[in-house]
């Protein structure tokens, strides 16, 4: 080979010496220093270094390293470091890295010839591809569940419309699981540039990571089961906080409602048609001109009456906020901004503008904290004219034209930077100050702040939507994988525009996804500007019917959802669970029949449609499951075939399990019966719950103003327990009511119903009478002891 063109991969070389420096092992290669430190015994921190130190600071990890001292083990050709439950096993001759089980099965290996490198200022990580491997992760993507064989980048950008293959969207979580039989790992690849995950895409040999720059700063995560890693990722990157209980209610949306009377029209409509709802957006027809923290005073002349006419009927309100500021002499952000100093710049010192919906706009730089402190004192305006939160938007940056310039600088925390290393964490940094000024502006009661973009950590100050999806059943199922990957990598409040942003929605294409998104943790309809109306009514009576249904039941489901949000806030759990979480090694979850099934929670099991399905092939994994309608008994470990009209969808309780329920409400706080129902489903295996209650809104849960009980099955004794109440709250509940499903029946017969039959609005359809009530129940209801005090019953 003659004279090499450009830059050549040059990997780390043979080892030369190393050393303990505190608790952190370091290891000096000829061309570069490899740092190992841990982290709880199953969370190992990797860094190359070329220049020899550590990344000064992370935008994502919030957890420290612990302080242990190593025991390494030396030979001639290898360095050994054995924890707990896994050996980091580190080949001198070329230096490379192994994660092994303490017997010595590989669990994750570098390839033994490529290793760890650079190409000028790229870095990359080259791993073994094992035969039978699998990838699942990085939150927001496209295509199958199962990401082996495709190549995915992370680079926030501005996606309208995207197709159900495009990459990359509007989300950077560089964090992904694999499964190598049996074995379980996660790797978190910390690195705000461009990069670039490739699991063996037009290759045979190896999982790549690389970025256009930075460090190459990993963790990995070894675990026993998938929960434990997910569990473990969220100790590193945080938990989200425990959201307002308004904001996990039905969220209505439209670009855009106005004028004023338009808002309080859909209201009305919801209120006189006894479909629960929560939450009213404002989209940016509400802005002066587009300009951010302003009213457009045609459209929306007295907002402070509009928003107190809207909170008069239990809703709560939610307004769209960018980041462009107009470049417009007089317009207070933008003077403010100026003199403040709080825009991102040329190195040649004058403030970067580009052309989006104001116009010609400067961008806050809120990877400096004087910008974030400075951005947050204009949301108290806002919050006393009457909006309860805030929708971050347009925040990747997004421009038209679609190319920051890589010179324009950032502040990066006073250490300064190029836009290729803080471009991805721009809109998590947007997020961060935006939740600060909601806290500033209320600071008794959550905040609720959604994003669009998004980095690593993103949970700790934001719910996070997926952008601009499009009216189709392939967009339907995506937002299911979506939702679920999201899951994994540690952002448990995520969701979609129900019923597709973009395109005519068909009515049944808007009952299928209505039903699915009600078991959804962030549940809201949005529909794009000059397209049909997309509120539930507007599709015809008969999926009116359907949604009611569906909405209805995701609110009697609310101590059950609220609880899972709980756990979330405190474990990392997701709220809707991927199959593979508890079935990992079961090859049908991840076929595309089955890949957009999910859990809510451990205890039901949702198996969305398309809007043409009416006979559905669902896979039940090992157990037994009742269908929900009916308690239909049916095995796991096997694919089943149902008759599903357009009016169910395919949902199923596991067997041992309980889920909590209560009568129908038509907004968060509203007045229930004081009931609580449990339904339990009789199986073999004991089970176990924490039910959760507090007031919803405010942060006395901090100071324990809170209600835990544990709702446990014992199989062995056949009994339901229910635990001693924890904590100050008082319960709203003072009945507990149970609903026993698939146990013999008594002289008694009680009947249930998850959702009513619907009007024969088809006069060629009959509905089929025994899908819709569980018939023949047992039933206990037993008042709660005022003290709180344990309840053990003995199921006959």
């Amino acid at each position: 080979m003659g004279k090499f063109v450009g830059q050549r991969y040059e990997s780390l070389g043979n080892y030369k010496s190393h050393f303990l420096d505190q608790s952190m092992l370091c290891i000096e290669a000829i061309n570069a220093k490899v740092f190992i430190q841990n982290y709880d015994n199953s969370i190992f921190r990797i860094t190359v270094s070329k220049g020899g130190g550590l990344p000064p600071f992370s935008y994502a990890v919030i957890k420290n390293p612990l302080k242990t001292n190593f025991t390494i083990k030396e030979d001639k050709e290898k360095l050994i470091l054995n924890r707990d439950k896994i050996r980091l096993v580190f080949q001198k001759n070329p230096l490379r890295i192994s994660i092994t089980t303490l017997k010595g099965k590989v669990i994750n290996a570098d390839d033994e010839n490529l290793g760890c490198g650079w190409m000028g200022d790229e870095v990359s990580c080259y791993k073994k591809l094992n035969p039978n491997e699998r990838f699942v992760g990085l939150g927001e993507k496209t295509g199958p569940f199962d990401k082996r064989g495709k190549s995915y980048t992370n680079w926030n950008s501005d996606v309208f419309g995207y197709s159900t293959e495009a990459d990359p969207l509007y989300a950077t979580l560089p964090f992904y699981i694999g499964i190598n039989e049996g074995l379980y790992y996660g790797i978190f690849f910390d690195n705000t540039f461009k990069s670039t995950f490739n699991f063996g895409a037009s290759n045979n040999r190896f999982v790549s990571l690389k970025a256009a720059g930075g460090y190459l700063d990993y963790y990995f995560i070894a675990g026993e089961n998938i929960a434990q890693i997910i569990q473990s990722y969220a100790t590193l990157t945080g938990t989200m906080q425990l959201p307002p209980k308004w904001s996990i209610g039905l969220q209505q949306c439209r670009y855009s409602y106005y004028p004023a009377h338009e808002l309080l029209s859909i209201a009305k409509n919801y209120r006189d048609r006894e479909i629960p709802c929560d939450v009213i957006y404002y989209d940016i027809h509400y802005m002066d001109k587009y300009k951010v923290f302003t009213w457009d005073e045609e459209r929306f002349p007295d907002p402070v009456q509009t928003n107190q006419n809207l909170h008069d009927m239990n809703f709560k309100t939610v307004c769209i906020i960018d980041p462009g500021v107009k470049v417009e002499k007089g317009y207070h952000v933008y003077e403010d901004g100026l003199k403040n100093d709080a825009f991102i710049k040329y190195p040649d010192g004058e403030n970067y503008q580009a052309d989006v919906w104001p116009g010609w706009c400067h961008f806050p730089d809120f990877t400096n904290e004087k910008t974030r402190q400075w951005w947050s004192t204009y949301f108290t305006q806002l919050s006393t004219e009457g909006i309860d939160g805030f929708w971050n938007d347009m925040n990747e940056i997004a421009s038209w034209g679609q190319d920051t310039p890589d010179i324009v600088e950032f502040d990066f925390e006073d250490l300064g930077a190029s836009h290729k290393a803080a471009h991805n964490v721009y809109g998590m940094q947007m997020a961060r100050a935006t939740r600060q000024g909601a806290i500033n502006a209320n600071p008794k009661e959550r905040p609720f702040i959604l994003t669009r973009a998004a980095y690593a950590g993103i949970q700790r100050y934001a719910a996070l939507w997926t952008g601009d999806n499009t009216a189709t059943d392939e967009h339907l199922l995506l937002g299911a994988r979506m939702v679920t990957n999201l899951g994994l990598v540690g952002i448990p409040f995520c969701g979609y525009d129900v019923g597709g942003f973009l395109g005519d929605t068909s009515p049944y294409l808007f009952a299928r996804w209505i039903q699915m998104a009600a078991f959804a943790p962030f549940f809201r309809i949005h529909k794009m500007v000059n397209s049909k109306d997309s509120e539930p009514w507007s599709y015809g009576e008969e999926v009116e019917a359907i949604a009611k249904n569906f909405i209805e039941l995701r609110y009697r489901l609310m101590p059950y959802l609220y609880s899972l949000f709980f756990e979330a806030s405190q474990s990392g759990m997701p709220v809707c669970r991927t199959l593979m979480i508890d079935h990992p090694d079961d090859e049908n979850v991840y076929k595309p029949d089955f890949e957009n099934q999910f859990l809510l929670g451990e205890s039901l099991l949702i198996c969305p449609q398309k809007s043409t399905t009416t006979i559905s092939k669902v896979y039940l994994p090992k157990g037994d499951w009742y269908l929900l309608y009916n308690d239909q008994k049916f095995k796991g470990g096997q694919v089943h075939l149902l008759e599903t009209p357009i009016e169910i969808l395919p949902v199923f309780a596991r067997a041992s399990s309980c889920f909590t329920e209560q009568s129908i409400t038509q907004y968060w706080n509203d007045k229930h019966d004081g009931i609580l129902r449990i339904h339990h489903y009789k199986g073999k295996k004991d089970y176990q719950f924490l039910h959760y209650e507090d007031d919803g809104i405010s942060l006395k849960h901090e100071k324990n103003h809170f209600l835990k009980r544990n709702i446990s099955f014992n199989h062995k004794k056949n009994t339901l327990n229910i635990s001693e109440a924890v904590g100050k709250f008082k319960s709203k509940y003072h009945t507990v009511r149970i609903y026993l499903h698939g146990f013999p029946k008594n002289e008694t017969q009680h009947t249930f119903r998850f959702i009513e039959p619907l009007p024969n609005f088809d006069p060629f359809y009959t509905p089929i009478d025994f899908i819709y009530e569980c018939k023949g129940l047992n039933f206990i209801e037993q008042k709660l002891h005022r003290n709180g005090e344990a309840l053990e019953i003995l199921l006959k």
